[in-house]
């Protein structure tokens, strides 16, 4: 049977949550016993989204496959409870890359390389593959970038182009806009919808149905008013107002009969009952919005201007908070103004350090890593977290006053963190670091072992640099133990301190393997430390 194509577009600004409604979409298919995924299109020039700043375009999220992919990736995985590749993500890059280096290679002799056919025919059949290959009852693809940016017009085109060879039968637009509430007219406005729904009519693309945001649910004069000026019926008008979790917005969208919508125009009839799988979900969805006691978490980070720079990490502690029957409330605190406020963190049940890269604010992270050890607080070191945990406990554990981690001081006498081997010959930044998934061995009778109940795991990876292995014994001698390891021991994985509360750190991103009613072994030990 031909994979069906949903093509979600947005319109008035970004950030309206495309990639919510997405998920959202593809939950519900998923619900009804659909094989379906997602991919996300950014127009953007980047590759990937390796050598972006996480405060410019949100976090970096990682797939099992090694790919540098927009956060939207990591809402997929979690709504949908599997995993995503990298091809999911294409790039404005990618495809011109592509293309580039067919001319060169002499596909198109004798022809004048264009926008149309030459890139829109990669942006197609990459989309076209990725169904095929993965024998997919739906794919939704979500279009980034705002309906009327020059960057996105290439991509519109395409699925413009699809839904032409395909026909209606196969392919259906979701448009998503904004319906905003101004306080002193006490009215939704749809001007901002009205004007983007023009602009997508002029590019050749009629939307099948609207996905307006707004504070509150659409009152029904607003519904009729969009659906008279998109010329989309009233009924295909969905009201995503604000929720208290995102992953309640499955069930608003299903209350309003959007399942039904897509089965109607697509043909599919006689679907298989699935209130088995809506009872589960829902189980998951209510157990996140338990208030059963507070877990107050410090995160101290580079990035924390933008809450979405540690998007995985937020949802990964509540999955774990979610587990035990109670909420987490995170505080976002930066490393680069901890310094004198170190001792404020004794209020907090734990400290997490998330990943990051560069010097500034490292000398916070040092001092915060070592204060949870000093005063015995359920400490978490994720990637950076983790090697500067190593740093701290060789400053002022081992009197190593000057031990650091070459990245931050290449001229260092202790350098307990180091580049890895094979990075010293890597002259390119993007797509260069340790990348994706790894098989980690854990030592037996560690806390380690106790939170994986494993011996061995996989799990992603994403950094230049690693613990320096000729000072374990003295690490060891001293009380910190190294307890996993990968690649032969060449690797350490995870690092914890036996006699503290609940020290650990890990090399990894364990955020990223992280879902809703399935939190991340080492999430969970340190919320229920936290938590005791």
């Amino acid at each position: 049977m031909q994979t069906k194509f949903i093509f979600v577009t947005g319109g008035v600004m970004s950030g309206l949550g495309k990639g919510v409604v997405t998920s959202s979409i593809a939950k519900l298919l998923q619900l009804s016993n659909q094989k379906v995924s997602c991919v996300k299109i950014d127009p953007y020039l980047n590759y990937d989204a390796g050598t972006m700043n996480p405060v410019a375009h949100g976090e970096v999220f990682v797939t099992d496959d090694g790919g540098e992919c927009d956060m939207d990736i990591g809402n997929y995985e979690r709504f949908l409870n599997q995993n995503m590749r990298k091809t999911h993500n294409i790039t404005t890059a990618q495809i011109y890359s592509a293309v580039i280096e067919a001319e060169r290679r002499g596909e198109y002799l004798g022809a004048c390389v264009q926008i149309i056919p030459h890139i829109t025919d990669e942006i197609k059949k990459r989309i076209l593959k990725i169904a095929d290959d993965e024998h997919l009852d739906f794919l939704v693809v979500e279009c980034g970038g705002t309906v009327g940016d020059i960057e996105s017009l290439p991509f519109l085109e395409a699925l413009r182009q699809l839904r032409l060879e395909l026909g209606p039968q196969e392919v259906i637009f979701v448009h998503v806009t904004l319906a905003p509430s101004l306080e002193v007219v006490g009215e939704q406005k749809t001007k901002p919808t009205q004007h983007s729904v023009q602009e997508l009519r002029r590019i050749g693309i009629q939307p099948d149905m609207m996905a307006v945001r707004c504070t509150q649910p659409l009152l029904d004069s607003t519904r009729k008013k969009i659906s008279m000026f998109s010329n989309v019926t009233s009924t295909d008008v969905f009201s995503c107002h604000d929720v208290p979790s995102i992953f309640s917005v499955p069930q608003i969208l299903y209350e309003q009969g959007i399942v039904d919508k897509i089965f109607t125009k697509f043909n599919k009839v006689g679907m298989i009952n699935s209130a088995a799988n809506w009872d589960k979900w829902n189980n998951i969805v209510n157990s996140m919005q338990n208030k059963d006691g507070e877990i107050k978490i410090a995160m101290v980070g580079k990035y924390v201007t933008l809450t979405d720079s540690y998007v995985s990490v937020n949802h990964a502690l509540k999955h774990a908070a979610a587990k035990i029957g109670k909420s987490v409330s995170i505080d976002w605190i930066d490393s680069e103004e901890i310094n004198g406020k170190v001792n404020d963190l004794v209020k907090y049940n734990g400290i997490l350090v998330p990943g990051g890269f560069g010097s500034r604010g490292a000398e916070g992270i040092i001092k915060t890593a070592n204060f949870a050890r000093e005063k015995n607080i359920p400490y978490l070191g994720i990637c950076f977290g983790f090697q500067l945990a190593a740093v701290a406990f060789g400053r002022h554990v081992l009197n190593y006053s000057d031990a650091n981690s070459t990245e931050l001081d290449p001229k260092t006498s202790h350098p307990v963190v180091d580049l890895l081997p094979e990075q010293k010959t890597v002259s390119n930044m993007g797509g260069s670091l340790r990348l994706g998934a790894h098989d980690i061995t854990i030592k037996p009778s560690t806390i380690a072992y106790k939170a994986y109940n494993a011996s061995h795991v996989s799990r992603r990876h994403r950094h230049r640099y690693e613990i320096n292995t000729k000072y374990l014994p003295e690490f060891e001698k001293h009380g910190l133990v190294f307890s996993a390891e990968s690649d032969n021991s060449k690797r350490m994985e995870m690092l914890e301190i036996p006699s503290h509360k609940f020290y650990f750190g890990v090399q990894f991103h364990p955020e990223f393997n992280s879902r809703p009613g399935f939190p991340e072994e080492s999430f969970e030990a340190f919320i229920q430390a936290s938590a005791s």
